[in-house]
């Protein structure tokens, strides 16, 4: 998924401009000033003198069929935008809420905060030499509105209007009452094209022609699905940019696709790929005990991080009527062991997800209290009890005995949701249909993942209900998902260190029925559409916290989904004498784009 580093911003370096309710800045942030001073050098986790050159093979899985991963259809490559084309401003990993200069290199903010300006770098340049105009900004923006996936008219529903008034000068006006304090740090992050590129194709057709891109990084070399190698752009205009010194420091970044995991072990071992993210436990633990490692060639290394957990979760289709109580969606998820499978299959290095913002440090725990209760009895007519008398708690599954209680509690559930056993089946009572669920999966790991479902498959036909696991193929998974052809699918999704807007697309009811969005559950719920929209449009950090909460906290209650794990730091494993990466104390986690080839 695209970065959703949300914030709204306070002004805080100033210039002389016409109108005196405008400032200009350098950088702005969400609350105080941001972390980097306007005269800063680069960031605090680069290596600003990392030597440039040398390659780098990594891993990808699945294939590709587009470069554009912007439009609702093809199998894109991602990589192709991340790396060939800018965006107006940069966050960094270490201050999220912040944003600086990039193709913009100054920022316009009115105190009545109705528009955002931009102020285009006079230096910034697509690869071929062009500059970057207010033009080009303006086409970009209105592609993803009009050609893109159906998502971003939520994402950027606020926007009014564009207002181009010089080659070097946009503005983005803001609706009246929107209220969207975020919204002009996420206009500094869509990514910018060239209009003069795109003139006479269709930007919602999916193509293998590679853009025209101000990134550091054009594309040399691909075959479809297979691998793209991408060749730095020794005229890159931005490299020398405090924003950018540091990164993308390879002569050439080549990805190779791989269907599963377990295969580019082996590709690493044999040095066809430099480095590896590990995904599997398992194989962290014993597939690395030879020679290449033991020699110390090819290093383990574990790296920190406090990047919000990836929601990994089974998600049901709230469309089909069998999850239309959650009091089955609480049962179904009753019989999930996440203790067996950590301790059995994951050398307990997992932890289980417990919130929708798990490792932000604004999740809901225990009971309701203070600023959250306040918020939350705002609503409590449409509320139920359970979420003011019942802290959120996941099942535990530490011994035989808490696995059978957990099973009694399901069947109970079930019961007072209108099912029985007949004939050994739990059966709807009124429409005399079975309880059978089908769930989808498209993991390159799908070998291993089948021995997590095989607990959970033998705990629901304890108690009547069948389950079938299917592992698709991408573009087939990707395809029933769109069409909301499925009962349950394993999903993952990328939180927001400050979730903001981009929860509209995730669990609002706008987005529910569109094909495309991340509400692929299709939750429809006003409490949650209020309290996104609180969220948004909170005054102060407090405010902001404890509406994440409440969100968070009537999520879980309505049990929509079925969380899984999440590890709090990244497995990587490469060639110590090919690659080299910043030694600091910033827990960035693996971020490739720092790390350099050594001589």
């Amino acid at each position: 998924m695209r970065k959703l580093f949300l914030a709204t911003f306070l002004c805080f370096v100033t210039a002389n401009v016409q109108a005196a309710h405008v400032k200009v800045v350098k950088s702005f942030s969400l609350y105080g000033t941001p972390k980097y001073t306007q005269d800063f050098e680069n960031f605090a986790y680069v290596n600003p003198k990392a030597p440039k050159g040398g390659n780098v093979t990594l891993p990808n899985y699945g294939g590709f069929d587009s470069f554009n991963p912007f439009i609702f259809k093809g199998i894109a490559a991602g990589e192709v935008a991340e790396l060939t084309l800018d965006t107006l401003g940069y966050s960094p990993a270490d201050d999220p809420t912040s944003v600086y200069p990039l193709i913009a290199k100054q920022f316009e903010l009115p105190t009545d905060k109705s528009f955002i300006g931009f102020i285009i770098d006079e230096k910034a340049r697509f690869s071929n030499g062009d500059k970057i105009t207010a033009d080009d900004v303006i086409f970009s923006f209105n592609s993803l509105i009009e050609k893109g996936s159906p998502l971003y008219r939520v994402y950027y529903a606020d926007v009014e209007r564009i207002e181009k008034t010089a080659n070097n000068h946009v503005r983005f006006y803001f609706k009246k009452g929107a209220n969207n304090r975020e919204l002009p740090l996420i206009l500094t992050q869509f990514k910018i094209y060239s209009a003069e590129d795109w003139k006479g194709k269709d930007f919602a057709k999916p193509t293998l022609q590679a853009p025209l891109g101000s990134g550091p990084y054009v594309v040399q070399k691909f075959e479809q699905g297979k691998y793209i190698i991408f060749k730095r752009n020794p005229d890159y205009w931005a490299q020398n940019l405090p924003s950018r010194k540091g990164f993308y420091n390879f002569d050439t970044i080549r990805y190779d696709y791989y269907q599963d995991t377990t295969v580019t072990l082996q590709a690493l071992f044999s040095g066809n790929i430099d480095a590896r993210e590990e995904f599997i436990a398992k194989i962290w633990v014993s597939g690395y005990d030879n020679n290449v490692v033991k020699s110390g060639k090819v290093i383990q290394k574990e790296l920190t991080h406090n990047n919000p957990a990836v929601l990994q979760f089974f998600g049901f289709n709230l469309r089909q009527d069998k999850f239309n109580d959650k009091k089955v969606r609480q049962a179904i998820g009753l019989a999930f062991n996440f203790d067996w499978a950590n301790e059995n299959l994951f050398y307990n290095q997992y932890r289980r997800i417990y919130s929708y913002f798990t490792n932000t440090g604004m999740e809901a725990t225990g009971l309701p209290h203070g600023q959250e209760l306040k918020i939350l009895k705002q609503y409590s007519k449409e509320l139920g009890d359970s979420v003011f008398t019942t802290a959120p708690e996941l099942p535990s599954h530490k011994t035989a005995e808490e696995t059978r209680n957990n099973l009694r509690k399901a069947v109970q559930l079930l019961k007072e949701a209108g099912y029985d056993f007949v004939d050994g089946k739990m059966t709807n009572l009124k429409t005399g249909k079975a309880l059978e669920i089908e769930v989808l999966s498209n993991s390159a790991n799908g070998s291993s993942f089948t021995r997590v479902m095989l607990p959970f498959i033998d705990n629901l036909k304890k108690i009547g209900i069948k389950m079938t696991f299917r592992n698709l193929e991408t573009n087939i998974f990707k395809n029933r998902l769109d069409n909301f052809d499925f009962e349950v699918a394993i999903l993952a999704l990328r939180i927001s260190q400050m979730p903001g807007n981009e929860q509209r697309e995730m669990w609002g009811s706008t987005a529910a029925d569109i094909r495309g969005s991340y509400n692929i559950m299709g939750i429809k719920n006003q409490v949650v559409d209020k309290l996104i929209t609180r969220l948004i449009e909170a005054k102060d950090r407090h405010d902001y916290q404890e509406s994440i909460r409440a969100l968070d906290r009537v999520l879980l209650s309505e049990h929509y989904m079925i969380p899984q794990w999440y590890s709090p730091y990244e497995r990587v494993a490469y060639w110590a004498d090919k690659l080299e990466y910043p030694q600091t104390d910033i827990k960035t986690g693996f971020d490739i784009f720092t790390w350099w080839a050594k001589p």
